[in-house]
């Protein structure tokens, strides 16, 4: 393949309009090349193919801020070389389909399940203080007091009037995902299979506190400078977190035994029963629901908050925690035909607006599954 072919070619896959044959073109190229120094500026410049990509990945995804993308460089040198083709091949979840040289593809066609497996959505029920129930879902509007929905994210309004202080309950089931705005204007997101506890309004120069009741939610917190110093909270099982005014990621499952805490903006406090850490941006810290003990280290703030940019960023996980992020999500139970397969460890990007079967078949046909069984509301593995 002559260079100006190559190069429309990879024009043609960065716009999403090549086929299965000519991803493997692209493939069999890198390989064939990787060590040819004469191709080591192939792709042209590397703010070049980064925009390409972040524009490609930009526009396959929804974000409720409309922000662009800032993807990691896979270059590991100044010299940018034909294996960052290889990187964003592998690792952007758009090929779907790729030859393994030595093992050619061989597609099946899972069996057809008795219910369809749908992608995750906007939805969520309010818990009134009364025990009244409301459904939250895109096409259905609701107002009552100071708070509104438009079925896809809930504001509280601070303003107009004294308002009762209540406790309200938003319930994130499996398969869905939803915003809220509290009545100090923290914003905050919340992933499936979550629940938070927390007032109707708040009172200026007092502790302004929430609750993670458990599962995953990225808070993005009104300064305390705006509300008489008064801080902000966030209370789990096992933990409080303090903040002034800050961007920061909690994740406390269920059916996970440790919190993970990871600071973006601002500083927090993160304390239990008997111990207390400071975090500053990119750090996480972890709970141990065993010991009790904190632990803190640096971490890649950018695969930590993916989920809330319609992303899974997935870097050596081991396979049986991919499953509970994509259970979690598709609403379906995923198993191990052999528990082992469930301590592979996978690279990756996935989008979240994929279909399952679209993902598990990446997973597959890049070898590291070898085939996938659907069965009701059941995945198995193989």
């Amino acid at each position: 393949m002559k260079k100006e072919d190559f190069l429309v070619l990879l024009n043609r896959y960065l716009s999403g309009d090549t086929n299965l044959e000519e991803n493997n073109k692209l493939l069999n190229f890198y390989e064939s090349f990787q060590t040819n120094e004469d191709w080591n500026d192939a792709l042209g410049s590397k703010e070049e193919m980064e925009h390409k990509m972040r524009t490609r990945l930009q526009s396959a995804i929804q974000s409720e801020e409309k922000e662009v993308i800032r993807l990691k460089p896979f270059y590991a040198t100044n010299r940018f070389k034909l294996i960052a083709m290889a990187a964003s091949l592998l690792l952007l979840i758009s090929i779907s389909l790729i030859i393994n040289k030595t093992n050619p593809l061989k597609i099946e066609t899972p069996q057809v399940a008795h219910k369809e497996i749908l992608i995750g959505s906007d939805k969520a029920t309010l818990t009134l203080e009364d025990g009244s129930v409301i459904a939250l879902e895109k096409g259905k509007s609701y107002t009552k007091g100071n708070a509104s929905s438009n079925g896809e994210k809930l504001v509280y309004n601070s303003k107009g009037g004294t308002v009762t202080i209540a406790n309200n309950l938003l319930t994130i089931p499996r398969g869905g995902q939803f915003f809220v705005q509290l009545a100090d204007s923290t914003k905050v997101w919340l992933n499936s299979d979550s629940q938070l506890k927390y007032p109707v309004a708040f009172v200026d120069g007092e502790t302004r506190q929430v609750e993670l009741v458990y599962g995953e939610a990225y808070f993005e917190v009104s300064p305390s400078t705006k509300h008489k110093g008064s801080r902000f909270k966030v209370k789990t099982e096992n933990q409080n977190v303090e903040v002034i005014g800050t961007q920061f990621n909690i994740k406390a499952y269920r059916d996970e035994s440790t919190i993970y805490t990871t600071l973006v903006e601002g500083v927090v406090a993160v304390s239990n029963a008997s111990k207390r850490k400071t975090l500053v941006p990119n750090e996480q810290s972890r709970i141990s629901e065993y010991n009790g003990n904190i632990t803190v280290s640096e971490v890649d703030v950018y695969n930590e908050i993916s989920w809330r940019k319609g992303l899974f960023v997935f870097k050596g996980m081991p396979l049986k925690e991919i499953a509970r992020v994509l259970s979690r999500w598709y609403d379906v139970d995923i198993v191990f035909a052999d528990p082992a397969l469930g301590n592979v460890k996978f690279n990756g990007v996935l989008n979240k607006n994929q279909k399952l079967e679209d993902i598990l078949t990446t997973i597959k046909n890049i070898n590291f599954i070898n085939a996938y069984e659907k069965k009701d509301d059941k995945i198995i593995i193989k």
